[in-house]
């Protein structure tokens, strides 16, 4: 199928607002980043990646692996590193940054912004005469919105949606295309992606003669401030505590949070990991994707848990781990190179 002349752009129109154009200084600004002396006035269209990008795009080198594709860019700026600057090419100008991808990033969202929120209320809209729902609120098709509900200002709720009984959120949350929250407390700012489950009953049950009963869960899901949970992602609400995700944490595609877990601030976890109940994250731990984690443990600040890993026991602050159980990293390398070792020997006699 053909695209169309044009429509194979980075930030492809259809789908992406569009700002600008901007010079070179206004984009510095915003990132952060000092300009080559003469360019300021410089001015540009659009990001693009340094193999495709022209004259009036900016684009960025952050890993040194790329370097030869900096070396040949045709673009007419690259935000790069201080120790990058004799590579780019003459022709271009060369931003630099401290923190090349968060410039980047800073500088496509500028390039880019979010769409903005466009108040009103769809006429398919089932909304309870006792929530209040702020009039700069963006409500959509067939969302359904319970009981007692607030809804801040500059929130957007997406198609079909349901916001049950009691539920707050702050300013600017954004809630996406069938997702659905229940017992749970929003602050601002949080991103619920489409399809995700926030505030479900836990998995709590007690083991009797005549088989499982049910323990009622009575604790909340408590989102703080900038907090993204991806699609299809499950939180369920606590039993005896709230469940609470800290600030600006990023949960990403199909992950799994069970009751009464306490994640911290900044922490991040890629798709298919889980943690069972009770367990605590503290500040800027990193869990890779299809790692588990079992319940009432705890993992420590700036820890890092291995994709796969499976995690039984307490994790200390800053520790890197891996595998099934997880151990740490150069203790697992090791057992893996004797396994090897062993196996090149083969059977013994």
């Amino acid at each position: 199928m053909s695209q169309g002349k044009g429509e194979d752009r980075l930030g492809d129109a259809r789908f992406f607002e569009r700002a600008g154009p901007f010079t070179l200084a206004e984009l510095a600004e915003a990132a952060g980043a000092t300009v080559p002396v003469g360019a300021a006035d410089l001015t540009l269209t659009g990001v693009a990646p340094l193999q495709s990008a022209g004259p009036a795009d900016i684009s960025f080198l952050h890993n040194r692996k790329y370097a030869e594709a900096l070396s040949a860019t045709a673009a007419g700026a690259v935000i790069v590193a201080a120790a990058f600057v004799d590579k780019v090419p003459a022709g271009t100008a060369a931003l630099i940054a401290a923190d090349p991808h968060a410039a980047w990033a800073r500088i496509a969202a500028k390039f880019h912004p979010l769409p903005a929120c466009v108040p009103g209320r769809h006429p398919s809209a089932v909304i309870d005469p006792t929530a209040r729902v702020d009039e700069t609120a963006e409500i959509g098709p067939l969302v359904v919105i319970g009981p007692r509900v607030v809804i801040g200002p500059g929130c957007r709720i997406g198609a079909s949606a349901v916001i049950s009984a009691g539920v707050v959120m702050g300013r600017d949350c954004r809630i996406g295309a069938l997702a659905s929250l229940t017992h749970c407390l929003l602050g601002d700012r949080v991103y619920v992606y489409p399809g995700a489950r926030i505030g479900q009953d836990g998995f709590g049950f007690a083991i009797t003669a005549q088989g499982f009963l049910t323990v009622p869960q009575l604790g909340r899901v408590i989102l703080q401030d900038d907090v993204e949970i991806g699609a299809n992602s499950t939180i369920d609400r606590g039993a005896a505590q709230d469940t609470v995700i800290g600030t600006g944490t990023r949960i990403d595609n199909l992950v799994q949070i069970g009751h009464n877990t306490q994640i911290g601030q900044f922490c991040a976890m890629a798709g298919q990991s889980g943690t069972a109940g009770s367990t605590v994250l503290e500040d800027f731990v990193q869990i890779g994707a299809q790692a588990g984690l079992g319940g009432h443990l705890r993992v420590g600040a700036k820890a890092r848990i291995g994709p796969q890993a499976g995690v039984m026991s307490d994790v200390d602050a800053g520790l890197d781990v891996i595998g099934s159980p997880a151990m740490p990293v150069k203790e697992f390398f090791r057992n893996v190179a004797v396994l090897r070792r062993l196996a090149r020997k083969g059977p013994q006699g």
